[in-house]
C-alpha cells in the first residue's frame, strides 16, 4: 500500500523545526513569549515584594535590638548613656531635694530646741527667753535645711560626684553582665537560679591578718570557698537565656535586613523602583518608631506623680536613656531618604534629568578648564571616562559599606560620608572630562 501523499518531504519541510513560521504560527509564538514574560515578571515582582517587605518589617526590630544589645554588652556605651544624668540640672535638683529632705528628717529640731530651753532654764534665764528657745524648732529646721542643701548641692554639682556616678554605674553594669551571662569570674557568680557573692578573697585576707596574731585558730576561719546567697529567682535562667539570644541575634539582624533588601532589589524587574520602594518603606517604619518613642514618653510622664518625681527630671531621664536609640533611628531615616533621592536622580523624571544635565555641564566645564591649563590626565582620565559607571558604583558602594561597618553611626557621620562620596565623584568626573577635552583640543 502506497504511503499518503501528505507525508512526503514537502510537509516535513513546511512544518519541521528548520522551516520558517507562517503568520499564524509567528503570532502564536509571540503570544506565548508575552505570556511567559508576563508570568516571569509577576514571579520576580512577587518574590521581590516579599523580600523587601521582610526587610522593611525587620528594619525597626533591627534598630531596637542593636540598641539594646549595645547597652547590655558594651559597658562603655552604657556609661555614655547614663553619664549625662549626673550633670543634668533637673536630675541634680531632684537628687539634692531627696538627699536634703532625708537628712533633715533625721534631725529632731524639737529635741534640740528643748535641750537649749532646758539649759537656759537651768541657768535661771528669763522665762520669755526660755519660751522663745522652745519655739525655735521651725526656724532651726529651716536653717538646717538651707545649710544642708548648700552642702549637698556643692557635692552633687562637683566633678567628683560625676566621676563617682560613672564608676558606680560601670560597676553595676559589670555586675549585671556577670549575672546575665554567668561569665567574668568576679565576686558575683550565678549558680543555677541563685546569685551568690564570693567572699573567698576577703577570707584569705582575714586568715593572713588573724593567724599568729590573735588566739583564733586556722580551723576556725572559714575557707576561701565561702559564698553567700544573695538572690534566688526562678526566672533567672530565662533572663540569662534572653541575654544570650539577644547577644547572638542582635548583631546579625542588620546584616539580615541588608541581605534581604539586596536580594529584593536584585530580583525586582526594575532595580531602581525597588530601591526607592525599599527606602520609602524603611523611612516610614523609622518615622513610626519616632512616633512610638514620643507616645511612650508621654505615657511615662503621665505615670509620674509630682510627689514621687518632678516632670523635668523624669523627662530628662527618659530623653537621656533613649537618646542613642533616637539617634540610630534618625541615622537610618536619613540613609533611607538619601537612598530614595539617589534612586530618583537616576530615573527619567524632569527633575532628575535637569540635575544630571547641570552636573554634567559643570564637570565638562571644569574638565575643559583643567585641560587648558596644560594638566593632562593621560591614561587615568581615559580609563575613568571609559569606565564611568564602574567607578561611580564603586565609590557609592564604598561609602555604603563604610557606613554599614561604622560602629555607632550618627546623622553627622552619614552627612560626612555623603559629602566625601560627592566630592570623590566630582573629582573623578572632572578628570574624565579633562581627558575628553584634551583630545578635543588636540584635534
Amino acid at each position: 500500500m502506497d504511503p499518503p501523499a501528505t507525508s512526503g518531504p514537502e510537509e516535513h519541510g513546511r512544518h519541521g523545526p528548520s522551516g520558517p513560521l507562517d503568520h499564524a504560527e509567528r503570532a502564536e509564538y509571540e503570544r506565548l513569549r508575552r505570556v511567559l514574560r508576563t508570568r516571569h515578571r509577576r514571579l520576580r515582582l512577587c518574590g521581590a515584594s516579599l523580600l523587601l517587605t521582610l526587610a522593611v518589617l525587620l528594619a525597626p526590630v533591627s534598630v531596637v535590638a542593636t540598641w539594646v544589645n549595645s547597652e547590655v554588652t558594651d559597658v562603655d556605651r552604657y556609661e555614655q548613656t547614663v553619664s549625662p544624668l549626673a550633670r543634668d540640672p533637673a536630675v541634680q535638683d531632684l537628687m539634692i531635694d531627696r538627699v536634703t529632705d532625708g537628712l533633715v528628717e533625721n534631725i529632731d529640731a524639737r529635741e534640740i530646741t528643748d535641750g537649749l530651753a532646758d539649759a537656759l532654764a537651768d541657768r535661771d534665764a528669763p522665762r520669755f527667753l526660755v519660751d522663745a528657745a522652745r519655739s525655735l524648732d521651725e526656724e532651726l529646721k529651716g536653717g538646717l535645711t538651707t545649710g544642708v542643701r548648700f552642702a549637698v548641692e556643692k557635692v552633687v554639682t562637683s566633678d567628683a560626684f560625676a566621676q563617682a556616678w560613672d564608676a558606680m554605674h560601670r560597676g553595676a553594669h559589670n555586675a549585671a553582665m556577670s549575672v546575665l551571662t554567668g561569665e567574668g569570674g568576679g565576686a558575683l557568680e550565678v549558680r543555677g537560679d541563685t546569685i551568690t557573692l564570693n567572699v573567698g578573697t576577703v577570707m584569705e585576707e582575714l586568715q593572713e591578718q588573724l593567724i599568729g596574731v590573735t588566739l583564733v585558730e586556722a580551723a576556725d576561719i572559714p575557707g576561701a570557698d565561702k559564698s553567700i546567697v544573695l538572690v534566688r529567682n526562678d526566672n533567672l535562667s530565662e533572663a540569662r537565656d534572653a541575654a544570650r539570644w539577644l547577644g547572638a541575634v542582635g548583631p546579625w539582624l542588620p546584616v539580615a535586613v541588608v541581605v534581604l533588601a539586596g536580594l529584593g532589589i536584585w530580583a525586582a524587574p526594575s532595580h531602581r523602583v525597588a530601591l526607592m520602594a525599599g527606602g520609602i518603606g524603611v523611612a516610614i517604619t523609622m518615622c513610626a518608631l519616632l512616633v512610638g518613642l514620643a507616645v511612650m514618653r508621654q505615657i511615662y510622664l503621665d505615670a509620674v506623680t509630682p510627689v514621687a518625681q518632678s516632670q523635668d527630671a523624669a523627662a530628662a531621664v527618659y530623653d537621656t536613656l533613649v537618646r542613642f536609640l533616637r539617634q540610630a533611628i534618625l541615622t537610618v531615616l536619613l540613609t533611607a531618604l538619601l537612598t530614595v533621592i539617589a534612586g530618583y536622580l537616576y530615573g527619567r523624571g524632569r527633575g532628575a534629568v535637569a540635575v544630571r544635565s547641570v552636573a554634567a555641564r559643570g564637570t565638562e566645564t571644569a574638565g575643559r578648564a583643567l585641560a587648558r591649563t596644560g594638566l593632562t590626565t593621560g591614561a587615568v582620565g581615559r580609563w575613568l571616562r571609559t569606565h564611568r559607571p564602574l567607578t561611580t558604583g564603586a565609590v557609592i558602594g564604598t561609602g555604603g559599606l563604610t557606613l554599614f561597618l561604622w560602629n555607632y553611626p550618627t546623622p553627622a557621620s552619614v552627612a560626612l560620608l555623603l559629602l566625601l562620596v560627592v566630592v570623590v565623584l566630582v573629582i573623578l568626573g572632572v578628570l574624565a572630562a579633562a581627558d575628553g577635552a584634551e583630545q578635543h583640543l588636540q584635534r
